[in-house]
């Protein structure tokens, strides 16, 4: 009995120097903000499933921005956002339309769908006419965004020093290679590319097609936090979690191996980018840390990205909180 528990404490202590944070030097840098389609009208996610409306359950409207439109996007950058997350759909002429929802019937004028529409068809609609916040008393966006969906071409000319993380809506691998296409047309909009993910079609299509491009889709991050999980305590990162965007749930993230500093020292050494979201509760990985109650799940020396669906007001939240650590280290 003796020898078991001396075996157990000798495990247990090896695990601990193995992965404890506190014997190894986080990532430098600072947090950053990864805004969730720009700055856009928020509801209340539970009960959302995938064909919800979610225009038609808004909450009141504090600002008059409607998602993955470039003032939307550029709102966000304002706010602090280091990268913009957006929705693409190929037309069938050819262009990228940003737009979030499969169909156009919930937020639009319009009815069809997405993908089967031409651009010059989308371009006449109008993206804020579904929006209500008191069960279709008042439509408070109707008939003030005729023609704001943008093209992704659009949202490069506009925003040159924007960084983005496309989201492709749909299973086509033509989407992955039509993108390499206009990436390798207009080498100057490569920098903004932050990443892509999404269906796993386009995405390891790009990433096969454009050098150095990371992404990911549902598949290769459950590889990577899977296979991470069963043997990360040994400090080998598995070949899934390498030169890629490892999406973090929150309420995960405390019981992967190395967790803050190591487990992003780790993440860092073999050329990835770390994504904290929020809370994962099922369905897709798209909760954000969007309160001041979802920021106590963001270590105080995170330095990577900050999944937010509210990045006008998180953004804020994080200065004064780095601004507050940054005055206390001073004071020691």
């Amino acid at each position: 009995m003796k020898k078991l528990i001396v075996a157990v404490f000798a495990i247990a202590t090896a695990l601990w120097f193995l992965n404890t944070s506190m014997l190894t030097t986080p990532p430098s840098g600072t947090v950053k903000i990864l805004a969730h389609r720009g700055v856009h009208q928020v509801f209340e996610p539970d009960g959302v499933e995938n064909d919800t409306c979610t225009a038609k359950r808004i909450e009141p409207p504090r600002h008059a921005y409607l998602e993955n439109t470039i003032a939307s996007m550029q709102a966000a950058m304002d706010s602090g956002a280091e990268v913009v997350e957006l929705d693409v759909h190929l037309t069938p002429d050819r262009e990228f339309a940003v737009f979030h929802d499969w169909t156009l019937d919930c937020r639009t004028d319009g009815t069809g769908v997405t993908e089967e529409t031409p651009m010059s068809k989308l371009k006449t609609l109008d993206i804020g006419y579904g929006y209500t916040a008191d069960g279709g008393k008042t439509f408070p966006f109707r008939g003030h965004a005729q023609g704001q969906m943008p093209t992704l071409t659009e949202v490069f000319t506009a925003l040159p020093h924007g960084r983005f993380l496309i989201n492709f809506k749909s299973e086509r691998r033509a989407e992955g290679a039509t993108l390499a296409v206009l990436l390798r047309a207009h080498p100057e909009w490569r920098k903004s590319v932050f990443g892509v993910f999404g269906g796993s079609a386009p995405t390891q299509e790009t990433l096969r097609l454009v050098p150095g491009l990371r992404g990911y889709d549902k598949q290769s991050t459950l590889a990577c936090l899977g296979r991470y999980a069963a043997f990360g305590w040994t400090g080998i990162v598995p070949d899934a979690c390498r030169d890629t965007l490892v999406v973090v749930p929150a309420n995960y993230a405390p019981f992967l191996w190395g967790w803050p500093g190591r487990f992003a020292a780790r993440m860092r050494d073999v050329g990835s980018e770390v994504i904290l979201l929020g809370r994962h509760g099922g369905g897709d990985f798209t909760s954000g840390i969007d309160s001041a109650e979802d920021l106590t799940l963001v270590p105080k020396n995170f330095a990577g990205y900050v999944w937010t669906n509210r990045a006008e007001t998180i953004a804020p939240l994080l200065g004064k909180r780095m601004a507050a650590t940054n005055h206390q280290a001073n004071r020691e």
